[in-house]
């Protein structure tokens, strides 16, 4: 293949840039957490409904994003389908500024706004993930995935700094991170700085994501109509030849289960954090800082090891790592570590994550995020070493379609499990179900 500019290649790899805040502010770190803290009645609750948004839009991007992935590669054009879809999630992440503490009228629509949001940054990166064959060569494929996922936790890093720093303050001090008042006349006793991620998300959406439109060369095709005659029938015949390609269809089984598991893992981790040590924005955000500083380096490393290794061991590796992290997790509370070791339980007014158990959970976090990128990246790889050229975007689309047609299930759990027993820890307890077996599966797929 003709090489493209390096523009071309920064302007693709700026889009997981211009992503990331969205999972980073509002997945993880700073939305779900003051949701279920502060605008659902309880953390249990909170959790539990965040669970069934998630599960919602799962499911609408589990049915979809093959049927679109067809018609785009019929077509041939990306760059349209990333752009109609960015206008859903910036849509959804602005509407998130409505979700007022302690008002129980706002829920539905802050869910529903969150399952527009996702809807839309996923389906986006879809299209955008089938442009990497028209980049690279195959050869080069694991490091500029990697690339990209790096690039995207330095964005969700820098983006949490600055949530933190000027945006997000304590509701008793009036303060950010930095000691600062937030500027716009952002009440901190309204929690207006944490409920101000979703518009700033979306900004910054918009303006990293202009590269990718100005620089990256899209390719063309057929006339849309025609595109979606040609893509659907074409998408049936590769459903039928599934079967017979049981590597694939392995692979595909795989990631659909372990990907449930880290799906919740993200929806939720913030979310147990606080209910567990009792954590607001800023100490969750702090350990976001800390966590994306280390999967931006294990996605950059894992992009080496994915070209050097292959990109199934790394992913294997992963998941043994997160089985084990996960267990961690569980085994610590407020006053006690690895199940039955007794410790002080954090108390008000004490140095941040001074108590035994805050610290053993933050390095557990760490070796969390040194994994999930690799593994992230590395499947994203393993799809173009194993798709015929001509129809990556269809199987990027099965991609998704295997990450999202149970994902639902993830959260779904998470949700049931934790309403049940009334337990945020019983709740995620499922995630190391889901990686085991995940793992069990990616083990007989041969790349």
């Amino acid at each position: 293949m003709s090489p493209v500019p390096r523009r071309a290649i920064a302007g693709w790899v700026l889009f997981d840039w211009a992503a990331q805040p969205f999972f980073t502010l509002i997945i993880t770190f700073v939305y779900a957490p003051f949701f279920a803290s502060a605008v659902a009645a309880s953390p249990v609750e909170g959790q539990a409904l965040w669970g069934y948004a998630t599960a919602a839009a799962a499911l609408v991007v589990a049915v979809f994003s093959p049927i679109l992935g067809a018609i785009a590669d019929a077509s041939g054009r990306r760059k349209p389908w990333i752009a109609a879809f960015a206008m859903l999630a910036v849509a959804g992440s602005t509407a998130l500024w409505f979700g007022k503490p302690g008002d129980a009228s706002v829920i539905p629509l802050v869910l529903t706004a969150y399952a527009i949001g996702v809807i839309g940054i996923e389906f986006a990166g879809v299209f955008n993930n089938a442009m990497m064959p028209t980049l690279v060569p195959r050869e080069r494929i694991g490091r500029l995935s990697g690339t990209g996922w790096a690039c995207g936790y330095v964005g969700g890093l820098i983006s949490l700094l600055l949530v933190l720093g000027f945006l997000a303050a304590n509701p008793h001090t009036g303060k950010t991170l930095l000691g600062v008042t937030p500027p716009f006349g952002l009440d901190p006793a309204l929690r207006e700085g944490d409920r101000a991620v979703g518009p700033f998300t979306a900004i910054w959406f918009v303006v990293f994501l202009l590269p990718l439109f100005l620089f990256t060369p899209d390719v063309s095709g057929m006339p849309l109509r025609a595109a979606v005659r040609s893509g659907l029938a074409t998408l049936r015949q590769t459903l039928r030849s599934l079967p017979r390609n049981r590597n694939v269809m392995t692979f595909l089984i795989a990631n659909m289960i372990y990907t449930d598991g880290m799906i919740a893992l993200f929806a939720f981790g913030g979310i147990y954090a606080a209910g567990t040590f009792g954590w607001q924005t800023i100490q969750i955000g702090v350990f976001g800082i800390l966590l994306n500083v280390t999967a931006m380096i294990g996605a950059w490393v894992g992009g080496k090891f994915d070209d050097r290794f292959g990109s199934r061991r790394v992913v294997l590796t992963s998941l043994a790592i997160l089985i084990v992290s996960v267990t961690g997790f569980l085994s610590i509370g407020r006053d006690h570590i690895f199940f039955f070791i007794p410790v002080e339980p954090p108390t008000p007014g004490a140095p941040m994550f001074s108590a035994t158990g805050e610290r053993i959970y933050i390095a557990i976090g760490l070796v969390i995020g040194l994994v999930v990128g690799p593994a992230q990246a590395a499947s994203r790889t393993l799809v173009v070493r194993l798709a015929p050229a001509d129809r990556i975007t269809q199987f990027f689309g099965l991609l998704a379609l295997s990450g999202k047609v149970t994902s639902f299930l993830g959260p779904l759990l998470v949700a049931i499990v934790t309403a049940v027993f009334v337990s945020q820890k019983a709740g995620m307890a499922v995630l190391v179900a889901f990686f085991a077996v995940g793992a069990l599966v990616l083990s007989r797929v041969r790349a």
